[in-house]
């Protein structure tokens, strides 16, 4: 004799001995395919531990990482921005990814996006701070299904509950992975105008922002991201000084801003051993 019941989300069929387990639709969606909050390859220290609140978090660290880039774990729409001042998570972003999927990042030093915000996976959204009830510089990061914590996968893969282990980032996308883009150095109003390959080592971008009439310049670097390497960007408007910024960064070098409507320019930067430096150019 077979006897049939429904239980929450689970069709359980019972045949003489044998408990037979059915998933129907009414099952929560399966989640997304979250990656790892930071550029790809970089490798962050996560822990956990059964006092933190919610307890299904993780906290990530690594060496001077006050100010690294923080990315879409996952597509989908802001639906938080919030700063709590020195209290609780500070500043913080939360994500909604649909189907009652929500990820969630806090203590940042700087918000990259707004509430109603479409973000594709890898995607810059915020900046590691230490903002809130924080005691050094640290990203917490939650996976929330329907309101709750859960514990935390990337790639699929379930982290490590309870304790300390170190994660490479698969959060990789197409073309380059430097989260950080021309606009985003030189800020609101710019738009690039010009540009030269530094070997496969970086680009340098001229812009300019025309209701202010400045340039700007940002190398842009495509190797060693994330660490610190040979890196400079520098602007001359004819008939004045050269202006550089140069150094071991670990994502630019930039910007370099100058006032120089009508004015000629002359540009250029370097990345690790490749260099760029232009003629006296764009001169309306």
């Amino acid at each position: 004799m077979t006897r049939l019941r429904l239980a929450i989300g689970v069709l359980v069929a019972t045949v003489a001995s044998t408990v037979v387990l059915v998933l129907t639709a009414g099952e929560a969606s399966a989640a997304p395919s979250f990656q790892m909050p930071f550029p790809c390859g970089q490798v962050w220290e996560g822990q956990t531990r059964s006092g933190h609140s919610p307890a299904n978090a993780v906290d990530f660290n690594r060496a001077g990482d006050d100010g690294d880039p923080v990315l879409a774990s996952a597509a989908g729409r802001v639906s938080r921005v919030e700063n709590e001042g020195d209290t609780s998570y500070g500043r913080w972003i939360e994500i909604d990814h649909g189907s009652g999927w929500r990820t969630r990042y806090a203590h940042l030093s700087q918000q990259r996006v707004g509430v109603g915000q479409n973000v594709a996976r890898g995607a810059l959204i915020g900046n590691v701070g230490n903002t809130g009830g924080s005691s050094g510089a640290h990203l917490h990061f939650e996976e929330i299904l329907n309101g709750s914590a859960v514990k935390i996968k990337f790639n699929g893969a379930q982290i490590f509950y309870w304790g300390t282990r170190n994660y490479t980032s698969q959060n990789c996308g197409g073309g380059s992975t430097n989260p950080y883009t021309p606009q985003e150095v030189c800020g609101s109003g710019f738009s690039v105008i010009d540009e030269a390959a530094l070997g496969d080592a970086g680009r340098a971008y001229l812009l300019y922002n025309g209701s202010s009439g400045t340039n700007c310049v940002a190398t842009i670097k495509s190797k060693s991201i994330g660490s610190e390497s040979a890196v400079s960007a520098f602007l001359e408007v004819q008939g004045g000084a050269r202006t550089t910024d140069s150094g071991s960064f670990k994502y630019y070098a930039g910007p370099v801003r100058k006032a120089a409507e009508r004015k000629c320019v002359k540009w250029g930067g370097s990345a690790g051993s490749a260099s760029y430096t232009s003629p006296f150019e764009h001169c309306d």
